[in-house]
C-alpha cells in the first residue's frame, strides 16, 4: 500500500472511534432525556429530563453535560497536526479550534457520515423533527461546552466551517447546524480547493528546475531568503509586490518560489474579483482557510488594472488586507494603499544576453545568427520564446528561421492591433526617389536597427547607457514627399510590423489621459520590435509652451512624459512633420536621426512618373519628361495617376497625355496651386495630334 492509502486507512479508523464515542454520548443523553416512568417525579423545569447547572464566567456559560462511558479514541499520532495525524486533528490545530469546537464540527459532519445519526439526535433532543445537530445538543452532549463557540469571531463561523439554519425568530441554541461540504470531505480525507474558488483561480504549473534566467533567479532568491527569515521568526510574510514590465516574468518568479517551498501556486486575475464587499469578504476568508488546509500560494495578477478602475482597486485592497500566507501581487507600480506591509521587487524581462541564450537553446545548433537577430529586435520573456519556438516547429515550414521570425511578430500583434493601425508594407526601396544623402541616412538607420545587439552588448554600450537605446527618427518635409512610403520600405526591409499611430486616439483633453494612452502604446510595442509611425505628429510633439495656466502645465507634463518614453523605448519610432521649425529643441536633441525630405526636383519627378503606374499598364503615349515639368510632390503624382486610370476606364481608352493633364489640372486646383497654362498645352506642343 502507498503512504496515502495507509494514511487514509488510519484516518478512517480514527473517525470510526470518534463516531462510536459520539454515538455513545448521544445514547446516554437520549436515555437521560427519556420520559420518566410513573415511579419517577417529572423534572419541574420541563427541560427534557435533566437540570442544568450553570457556572458563569466573564465570557462562557458552562453547562453540566453527559459523560460518555466509552473510552475516548486514541490521540493523534502527532499533536502538532503533522501529516500522519488524522484530518480532523490537523484541521483543529491549523484553524485554532478548541476541543469543544472540534467535537461540534464532528457532530455536524457525522450527519453526513452516518444516516442513522439523525434518529439518534432526535432521541437525544426528544423531538422527532429535530433530527440533526444543534448548538443545544452540543452543549448537552459534549465535553467542556462554551457559549462563545458560536461567536462570529470564533473559528467555526469565522472559517465558515459550519452553516447555521436559523429561520425567523428561532433562538440560536435551537438552530440546526450543518457542516460545510468542503470541510466534510476534508475530514474524510479528500483534499481539494474549494469549488467556490475554482472559477476565480487558475492553477500555475511548477516550472522546470533552473528555468529562470539569472536576472530573475536573483530576485527569486532574495524573496526566498525573506520568507525563510519570516518562518524562523514565526511571523507572517509581507506582501511581495512584483512590479515592472514583465508580466510573465513575475508569474515565473512566483511559481519558482512556490515550488521551492513545496506550495501549489494559483493565479487570481484581478478582473475576476467580485465587486460587492460581502463577496470579497467570502473570497478572502475562503482562501485563508484553504491556505491553512492546503500547501498554497497566491499570485494576484493586477498588471492590467487601470487607475480609473476604482471599484476593482478597492476590491483588491480588501482582499489583500485580510489575507495572510504567501501572496504575490503582480502590478505595474507599487501600490501603497494596501494596509498589509509590502516589499517591492522590480521585475524586468530577461537581459538581452539572457534572451540570446534562450533563443540559442530554442533554435538548436546552427541558430547563432538567427538568435542574435531575434534577441536584438524582440524583448520577450522566456515563456514567450519557448512558445514561439514551439509554434514555428509545428508550422511545418521549410524555412525554419523565417517561421520563427513570423511567429515572433505574431506574438506581439494582438496587443498593438487594439491600439494602433497596422500597415502592410507594399513598397520597397526601388519605389522611393530621394537624393543620395537622404537615401544613405535611411540605409544607416536600417543598419543600426539590425546591429543593435552587437554594438550595445559586444561593444559594451548597454552598460554605459541607462536610456536612449531605442532609435528615434524624424522625417521632416512637405506632405507627399515620400515620408509614409519610406516608413513602409524600411519595415519591409527589416521584416518588422509597422503601426500608424492615430493621434486623435492618443491626445485627450482630459488630464492624464494622454499619458495613459501613450503608456499603453509603448508598453504594447516594447516587446514586439514594432515600428511606431507617428504621422503628422506636430500636434503632439510641438514646442513646450510657457506656463500661463493649469492647461499649459499639464500639456507640458504630457510632452515631458512622451520625451521620457521615447528615450527608453527599445524599438524604432518614426515621427513625421510638415513643419520642422515647430518642434521643441529639447525634443530634437533626443532624436537619433533627422531626415529631410526635400521637394522633388525634375529628375526625381520624372523617375516617380515612370514608377507610379503598375507593371502591365500601357504608358507608351505618355511623355514623362513633359510631365516632370509639373511642380508636384510624389503624393500628388500618385493621386493623378490613380484618377487618370479611373478616367481612362470610364472613357474606354488607354492612358493618354490629355487624360493625364486634365487630372493634373484638377490636382492643382485642389491644392490651390497656381497653374502655368503652358504646361498643359499638350495639343499645341505636338502639332494638334491627340
Amino acid at each position: 500500500m502507498s503512504d496515502l492509502d495507509l494514511w487514509l486507512a488510519a484516518n478512517d479508523r480514527y473517525l470510526k472511534a470518534e463516531m462510536d464515542a459520539l454515538r455513545q454520548r448521544l445514547r446516554v443523553l437520549a436515555e437521560r432525556n427519556a420520559p420518566p416512568t410513573p415511579q419517577h417525579q417529572v423534572d419541574p423545569t420541563g427541560w427534557r429530563g435533566w437540570v442544568p447547572r450553570y457556572t458563569r464566567t466573564s465570557r462562557d456559560v458552562i453547562v453540566e453535560t453527559v459523560q460518555a462511558p466509552a473510552a475516548e479514541p486514541e490521540p493523534p499520532a502527532h499533536a502538532d497536526g503533522g501529516e500522519t495525524s488524522p484530518a480532523l486533528a490537523i484541521l483543529a490545530q491549523r484553524l485554532g479550534l478548541s476541543e469543544f469546537e472540534r467535537q461540534i464540527l464532528l457532530l455536524c459532519a457525522a450527519m453526513e457520515f452516518d444516516t442513522g445519526m439523525g434518529a439518534l439526535c432526535a432521541q437525544a433532543q426528544r423531538d422527532a423533527a429535530r433530527n440533526g445537530a444543534s448548538f443545544g445538543l452540543a452543549l448537552s452532549a459534549l465535553d467542556n461546552p462554551a457559549w462563545d463557540a458560536m461567536s462570529p469571531e470564533r473559528p467555526l463561523r469565522y472559517w465558515r466551517l459550519i452553516e447555521i439554519n436559523q429561520p425567523g425568530s428561532q433562538p440560536l441554541i435551537a438552530a440546526s447546524l450543518k457542516a460545510d461540504e468542503r470541510i466534510v470531505n476534508y475530514i474524510k480525507g479528500l483534499n481539494y480547493l474549494d469549488d467556490r474558488l475554482t472559477p476565480l483561480m487558475v492553477p500555475v504549473a511548477a516550472p522546470d528546475a533552473g528555468a529562470l534566467p539569472q536576472s530573475q533567479a536573483t530576485i527569486a532568491a532574495a524573496i526566498s531568503a525573506q520568507l525563510a527569515r519570516c518562518r524562523d521568526d514565526g511571523v507572517t510574510p509581507p506582501l511581495f509586490q512584483l512590479t515592472g514590465e514583465s508580466g510573465a516574468g513575475k508569474l515565473a518568479i512566483a511559481s519558482a518560489i512556490a515550488a521551492e517551498h513545496g506550495l501549489n501556486l494559483y493565479r487570481l486575475p484581478v478582473e475576476s474579483l467580485p465587486a460587492a464587499t460581502g463577496d470579497i469578504e467570502t473570497v478572502a476568508r475562503l482562501w485563508q482557510r484553504e491556505a491553512a488546509l492546503l500547501p498554497l500560494a497566491l499570485f494576484v495578477d493586477a498588471n492590467a488594472l487601470e487607475d480609473e478602475e476604482a471599484a476593482k482597486a478597492q476590491a483588491l485592497e480588501r482582499l489583500l488586507d485580510q489575507n495572510g500566507g504567501l501572496v504575490f501581487l503582480g502590478t505595474r507600480a507599487f501600490r501603497n494603499a494596501i494596509a498589509r506591509p509590502g516589499i517591492p521587487f522590480d521585475v524586468a524581462r530577461p537581459l538581452p544576453t539572457e534572451q540570446h541564450a534562450l533563443w540559442l537553446a530554442a533554435l538548436g545548433d546552427g541558430g547563432e545568427t538567427q538568435a542574435a537577430r531575434l534577441a536584438g529586435q524582440f524583448n520577450l520573456d522566456q515563456s514567450d520564446i519557448h512558445a514561439i519556438a514551439a509554434r514555428a516547429s509545428r508550422s511545418g515550414s521549410g524555412d525554419h528561421a523565417e517561421a520563427v521570425w513570423q511567429a515572433a511578430l505574431e506574438q506581439s500583434r494582438p496587443a498593438l492591433d487594439r491600439l494602433a493601425q497596422p500597415i502592410t508594407p507594399s513598397v520597397g526601396w526601388d519605389d522611393i526617389e530621394l537624393p543620395p544623402r537622404e537615401r544613405a541616412q535611411l540605409q544607416q538607420i536600417v543598419a543600426q536597427v539590425r546591429n543593435r545587439t552587437s554594438v550595445y552588448d559586444n561593444w559594451g554600450f548597454r552598460e554605459r547607457l541607462s536610456r536612449g537605446l531605442g532609435i528615434s527618427v524624424l522625417f521632416a518635409g512637405d506632405s507627399g514627399t515620400g515620408k509614409s512610403m519610406t516608413a513602409e520600405a524600411m519595415a519591409r526591409e527589416l521584416g518588422l510590423l509597422l503601426y500608424r499611430i492615430d493621434l486623435s486616439g492618443v491626445v485627450s483633453k482630459y488630464i492624464g489621459e494622454t499619458e495613459k494612452n501613450l503608456r499603453k502604446l509603448f508598453d504594447a510595442a516594447e516587446g514586439g520590435g514594432a515600428i511606431l509611425f507617428f504621422d503628422e505628429a506636430d500636434a503632439l510633439f510641438g514646442k513646450r509652451s510657457e506656463v500661463k495656466d493649469s492647461h499649459d502645465r499639464y500639456a507640458n507634463i504630457e510632452i515631458n512624459y512622451l520625451l521620457q518614453r521615447m528615450e527608453s523605448y527599445r524599438g524604432l519610432a518614426i515621427l513625421t512633420t510638415n513643419m520642422k521649425s515647430s518642434l521643441d529643441p529639447a525634443f530634437v536633441r533626443r532624436l537619433r536621426f533627422i531626415v529631410n525630405f526635400p521637394f522633388p526636383g525634375a529628375a526625381e519627378r520624372a523617375a516617380i512618373w515612370q514608377k507610379v503606374f503598375p507593371k502591365g499598364v500601357d504608358t507608351s503615349a505618355l511623355d514623362f519628361a513633359r510631365l516632370a515639368r509639373l511642380n508636384l510632390t510624389g503624393g500628388s503624382i500618385h493621386n493623378i495617376a490613380l484618377n487618370a486610370a479611373f478616367s481612362a476606364t470610364e472613357l474606354g481608352s488607354t492612358l493618354t497625355m490629355p487624360i493625364l493633364l486634365e487630372t493634373a489640372r484638377a490636382e492643382f486646383l485642389k491644392l490651390e496651386k497656381p497653374i502655368n497654362e503652358a504646361d498643359f498645352r499638350w495639343l499645341e506642343s505636338v502639332g494638334g495630334a491627340a
